[in-house]
């Protein structure tokens, strides 16, 4: 099982933003940006083009809600998305909101946020999914 595998059954706490039948989104908790959103398919597939088509497409339309949530939550130009894959043997999608793209640079240091900096990061962008 991975460690997605284990947020996704509650094993390991989350930040969830958003969980359907077939995906689930939730904050990273060491995030590059604040609103830096994982979206994670439940069937544990490790590369993204492994997916099936009718669930790589799928993956994208949930992702796009978000995405959207995020750029109502955060001041930035845009959501930026991006599918990396090294860290965790489990397809995922990257989402955060950005102004340059040196704003996605994986070799950035993490932040380090308490947890009531992400619990009000998580509800800044529940509540831009409700609006």
């Amino acid at each position: 099982m991975t460690v997605f595998s284990k947020i996704i059954a509650g094993e390991i706490p989350s930040y969830k933003i958003l969980e359907d039948d077939r995906f689930y989104a939730f904050l990273d908790i060491f995030p590059l940006v604040k609103g830096h959103v994982l979206v994670v398919p439940k069937v544990e597939v490790d590369k993204v083009f492994d997916l099936d088509d009718d669930l790589l497409g799928a993956a994208f339309v949930f992702a796009k809600k978000i995405g959207k949530a995020i750029e109502k939550a955060f001041d930035c130009n845009r959501c930026g998305i991006s599918v990396v894959g090294l860290e965790v043997p489990h397809a995922h999608i990257h989402l955060m909101p950005i102004n340059s793209v040196d704003d996605m640079n994986f070799h950035h240091p993490k932040l380090k946020l308490s947890d009531e900096e992400l619990k009000a990061v998580q509800q800044q962008i529940i509540d831009a999914l409700q609006a």
